[in-house]
């Protein structure tokens, strides 16, 4: 079962699965490291320090 490099659509390889080469998964990375990508969410970027009171320090 072959498949497609998400970033370029070329043939894949086993050595950059799922990518077909450094140069894609590089793409790839960086796109993740400048933000490009995100996951939805629900939260407010808001702590509550009520939440840690009860953790236990060791």
């Amino acid at each position: 079962m072959s498949k497609n490099c998400p970033i370029c659509t070329k043939k894949t390889t086993i050595k950059f699965t799922p990518f077909c080469s450094i140069r894609c998964a590089n793409l790839d990375l960086s796109k993740w490291l400048e933000g490009s990508y995100s996951f939805p969410t629900n939260e407010t970027g808001e702590i509550n320090i009520n939440e840690f009171e009860n953790i236990d320090d060791d």
